[in-house]
């Protein structure tokens, strides 16, 4: 039984990381399709961290990051957080709305558009994937998007499951964008009760 996320062990995070490959393939096509361009997100590679290790894992807790959060409820619960570099937005923006050198900060409406349904397809395919593999029945909300430092950003987190344990998985995916490669973090932060309901369908002890 899953009472915390140190009962994690490296068959619990290869199973998670094939989860992510699954999801990475269903949203890499679902990304071509919305943008009309080659794109490829390569396997996932995830770990438990706890939160003060995940900024520093991500970055500097001052860099500046756009975040898209999306909730999990039902039969899991908790949260997504996509980390969105600088890097990527201008990328991203580029291909909409032929922007360059972008303020994060300073995004308009179309901007957060654009960049909430690129975290939304990249996190609900993720979701997707353990759905449809473990026979669970997630529901997710809207997309929530925000700008912050990234030690703003990651403590929405921090206060909604510090109680629940301070450790999170955090899932880095590397997105190839018309042969560009592009670093991306993304956190899953479910309850631990959530955990172990997903691993007892999993058939994982």
């Amino acid at each position: 039984m899953i009472q915390k996320f140190e009962d994690l062990n490296e068959m619990h995070l290869d199973v998670l990381t094939e989860i992510g490959n699954i999801g990475s393939g269903n949203a890499s096509t679902a990304l071509s399709s919305m943008i009309g361009k080659d794109i490829q997100i390569k396997l996932p590679k995830v770990m438990t961290l706890d939160f003060q290790d995940a900024i520093e894992h991500c970055g500097s807790p001052e860099e500046i990051r756009a975040a898209v959060l999306i909730r999990l409820k039902n039969e899991l619960e908790g949260m997504i957080l996509l980390l969105i570099t600088k890097e990527l937005a201008e990328v991203i923006l580029d291909i909409f709305f032929q922007k360059k050198d972008i303020d994060i900060l300073n995004l308009d409406e179309g901007d957060i558009s654009a960049l909430s349904e690129i975290g939304n397809i990249m996190g609900s395919s993720y979701v997707g994937a353990i759905a449809t593999l473990a026979g669970l029945n997630i529901g997710v909300e809207a997309p929530a998007f925000t700008a912050d430092m990234l030690g703003a950003i990651m403590s929405v987190p921090v206060i909604e499951f510090g109680e629940v344990g301070d450790k999170l998985l955090c899932i880095d995916k590397s997105i190839e964008i018309d042969g560009v490669c592009i670093k991306s973090n993304m956190m899953l932060i479910p309850t631990v009760d959530s955990l172990s309901v997903l691993f007892k369908r999993l058939g994982i002890v």
